[in-house]
């Protein structure tokens, strides 16, 4: 094992023996413009008091070029992840000078140079343990300090970290800039950002608290950046999170920054919170992709308090800050901001990421067990979110709303700026509820697997509620009728499933919703009648959270293989027109294109592929001009044409102007339009360049390059097969592109060649580069073969590769094997 994987056993032994109290960094970031640059000076300054006369720093960089304990200068014993300090006394000052790098796969200090504008824009990634990129420290959650940033930048710059400046110097073109030292803190939730950013400002505040706010963007996106509505949910979710835990904000400023080429949706520093630029339209939004950035936001909100003020010891209780804020974030957009309806895409698409997840050979407990760091950067998945989060809204169900939120307020009055475990919550959640959560917490947090919910009915006409994968629930169950061309619940019953089977005395329904309100978290299937109902009615339904959970079970089915994929795409196409739910359309139209390329028959998929673009095309003329309901279609018109080339000449005519009143064709719009009709082979390179000139931006430019490489010639496909594995000069999002066009429009017969390469590859790249971009790598370009045999091969042949890259090959194995077994079933 490499030694940058940290291991559990190691970090606990250090933070045992060494008591951090506080952490200067010194950032020379005033080469940062110069793109022949790719490092630049850091100095870390530690103060910590030690039992033992040795222990390591870890560091990720160019070079350590001096080391100093205690004022005297150490021989550089350095091996690429950690220093070496020997000579330490009961209490010591370590200094460390060194030289970070410049990072393009958005891990450490990433650097990006807008190419509208020429100009540079710096934000840090850590989590889980990337800071060590940018200063020397102790990469683990336990162990907090006080830090103090200072950063040389150019003059003009906003220069940005968790807390606000203290000092600024004004130099000749350059400032230095020293914030304030924070509060106690992990080492991955330090931020620094730097650059000619945008800013706007605003304020909150409540009694005597006043919290200055700020949202921060690059100049060139600066007028899609819909600033007063991000503030507004900002000010609603402070009000809601001071209210519901009763402990003010604590990190003195809340300020946001939207920069590119970011990994994830967003990160939780205090102070200075990071969101990817998707969340920015560059023309046409969604009500539902709004919902999502509000939701992310609330998310990232509620971490101020689960994660940053109270963080867990180690990664094993990652669910104790995402699971929590996962929760958070739909429970406080359905109640403190417009948009109400969190709960419903909750129910139809985020559990869909835990069911998926919960299916794998994979799979672990919510409270997992993480040995390494390898190991922790794969659990930020739909367990530790999306499962987590299903499982404590069945909490609440369980316990009621105040015991929980009291249990929190506790929570958080016993730990503020600790580290805390699974049995600390616990223990404040058992003495506010009167239960003993020792039997909940082993049945839902210590487990793996999803229950099937099912209604049967024995030879003497007895109903039972039936499960298999048996945990209690706390469920309700909806007995709907078709009225007057509605579907409308006529009664509700509401039980404890606690075994495998309970007796129920259910009535005859038109349709039987086994999870209403959907409380807790199980795959419920519907019985053939409700199939009916829901195939002749589903969008005649009224609640749009019975639909997401009509929904929600008909995917389900499908992707187990219990519901024909033909007939769950039948059903989209006949009620994904008049589904009123933005979000619940967007998930249906997935869910539909991604049915007829894994788990429709290969005999029957060209077919429904046909039919599934005609649907689209003719959706889209049907639309409401200017409604999210269009924009939708048009979306879905373009993915489905990168298969199906039916509609090429209709896709052009878009291209050139000619588009359904109403319809915004923004950049994105333009370029998925374009890609589908290079991957078809009706648009070429002169178009692509064409494209390109007309959106010069870093979003046209990594478009262009998936465009090229989707050029459906066999010569492309293996020009972007040797740039994704060897030019490590792509930045994550340009890779991302070369794999996308290698794969575009599903053509096997392009690509199949390098299924056995594939497998000769990933081990080695998976040692020389980032987990980030090698886990790209290695999901991105898995085979779709017409067997398992390669990938049983190579996981015979390679029982000690690294465990982090098994698990990923392994998952990709189930998927595949479950498309198989899907398809062969409808053959």
């Amino acid at each position: 094992m490499h030694t940058a994987n940290l291991t559990r056993e190691e970090t606990a032994a250090r933070s045992a023996a060494i008591t951090l109290h506080r952490i200067r960094v010194e950032l020379d970031l005033t080469g940062a413009p110069e793109r022949a640059r790719t490092g630049f000076p850091t100095t870390t300054i530690l103060e910590f008091d030690a039992t033992v006369d040795r222990t390591w720093l870890d560091f990720i960089g160019e070079e350590v070029r001096r080391v100093e304990v205690n004022g005297i200068a150490q021989e550089v014993v350095y091996d690429g992840a950690r220093i070496a300090l020997e000579g330490l006394a009961p209490s010591n000052v370590v200094r460390v000078e060194a030289v970070g790098v410049y990072s393009r796969s958005g891990e450490g200090l990433h650097r990006f140079h807008d190419p509208v504008d020429d100009r540079t824009y710096l934000y840090t990634q850590y989590e889980p343990a990337d800071s060590r990129r940018v200063m020397a420290c102790f990469e683990q959650p336990d162990m907090k300090a006080e830090y103090t940033f200072v950063v040389d930048a150019p003059s003009g710059w906003e220069v940005l970290s968790n807390q606000s400046p203290a000092h600024v110097d004004l130099g000749v073109g350059v400032q230095r800039v020293q914030f304030a030292p924070t509060l106690p803190l992990s080492s991955y939730i330090t931020a620094v950002a730097a650059g000619p950013y945008a800013r706007v400002d605003g304020e909150w505040s409540r009694d005597d608290q006043q919290i200055a706010l700020g949202v921060f963007v690059r100049r060139s996106l600066v007028e899609h950046l819909e600033a007063d509505e991000i503030l507004e949910v900002t000010r609603q979710g402070l009000d809601f999170f001071t209210d519901a835990f009763a402990y003010p904000y604590p990190w003195g400023k809340c300020d946001q920054i939207f920069v590119p080429e970011y990994n994830l949706g967003a990160m939780e520093n205090p102070g200075l919170v990071t969101f990817t630029e998707a969340y920015l339209s560059r023309g046409a939004a969604t009500e539902a992709q709004r919902a999502g950035r509000a939701n992310t936001i609330l998310h990232e909100m509620a971490h101020m308090w689960f994660g940053d003020l109270v963080t867990m010891t180690w990664w094993d209780d990652l669910w104790l800050k995402e699971s929590f804020a996962d929760y958070m974030g739909s429970h406080a957009s359905a109640v403190a901001t417009r948009f109400h309806d969190a709960w419903v895409t909750f129910a139809m698409r985020r559990k869909a990421w835990a069911y998926q997840q919960d299916q794998l050979p994979t799979t672990h407990p919510i409270v997992a067990d993480i040995p390494d760091l390898e190991a922790a950067k794969l659990n930020f998945d739909g367990i530790t979110y999306a499962k987590g989060a299903s499982v404590l809204k069945q909490l609440v169900a369980f316990v009621g709303d105040d015991a929980f939120f009291e249990g929190a307020r506790r929570y958080f009055a016993a730990n503020a700026f600790g580290n805390t475990t699974l049995d600390d919550f616990l223990v404040e959640l058992s003495a506010v509820s009167g239960r003993d959560m020792t039997d909940w917490a082993a049945a839902w947090l210590q487990t793996t697997g999803v229950s099937t919910i099912w209604a049967e009915t024995d030879a003497d006409g007895t109903r039972y509620l039936m499960q298999d994968d048996v945990r209690p629930h706390r469920l309700r169950v909806g007995l709907y009728d078709r009225v007057d061309g509605r579907v409308v619940r006529r009664e509700q019953r509401e039980l404890d499933l606690i075994g495998a089977r309970v007796a129920v005395d259910l009535p005859e329904a038109d349709l039987v919703l086994l999870n209403d309100d959907d409380l807790t978290y199980a795959k419920a299937r519907l019985d053939e009648r409700s199939i009916r109902t829901v195939e002749e009615s589903l969008s005649d339904i009224e609640d749009p959270l019975a639909r997401a959970l009509v929904w929600s079970s008909l995917w389900n089915a499908t992707r187990d293989g219990e519901l024909d994929a033909t007939r769950f795409v039948a059903i989209v196409r006949t009620h994904a027109p008049r589904e009123g739910n933005g979000g619940l359309l967007a998930a249906a139209l997935l869910d539909a294109a991604f049915a007829i390329r894994h788990f429709v028959a290969d005999d029957r998929r060209a077919a429904e592929q046909r039919s599934w673009t005609e649907a689209t095309w003719s959706a889209l003329q049907h639309a409401e001009p200017g409604s999210d309901a269009q924009l939708s279609w048009a979306r879905a018109l373009a993915a489905a044409s990168a298969f199906d080339d039916v509609h090429h000449a209709e896709v052009r005519a878009l291209l050139d102007g000619e588009v359904p009143d109403g319809l915004v064709v923004d950049p994105d719009l333009r370029w998925q339009l374009l890609t589908a009709l290079v991957t078809t082979g009706h648009a070429g390179l002169p178009e692509i360049a064409a494209e390109e000139q007309r959106d010069d931006t870093g979003d046209g430019r990594t478009a262009a390059r998936r465009a090229r490489a989707s050029l459906p010639e066999a010569a492309v496909r293996a020009a972007a097969w040797t740039s994704a594995w060897e030019d490590e000069t792509l930045s994550n999002d340009h890779l991302d592109a070369e794999i996308a066009g290698f794969r575009a429009g599903g053509r096997r017969d392009l690509i199949e060649q390098y299924d056995e390469q594939y497998f000769a590859r990933i081990e080695p790249v998976w040692a020389q580069r980032s987990i980030e971009l090698a886990k790209r790598l290695v999901l991105g370009l898995f085979p779709a073969t017409p067997s398992a045999d390669l990938v049983d091969a190579w996981l015979a042949t390679h029982p000690d590769a690294p465990a982090a890259l098994r698990r990923l090959v392994i998952e990709q194995r189930d998927h595949l094997l479950r498309d198989l077994r899907v398809r062969g079933a409808q053959s």
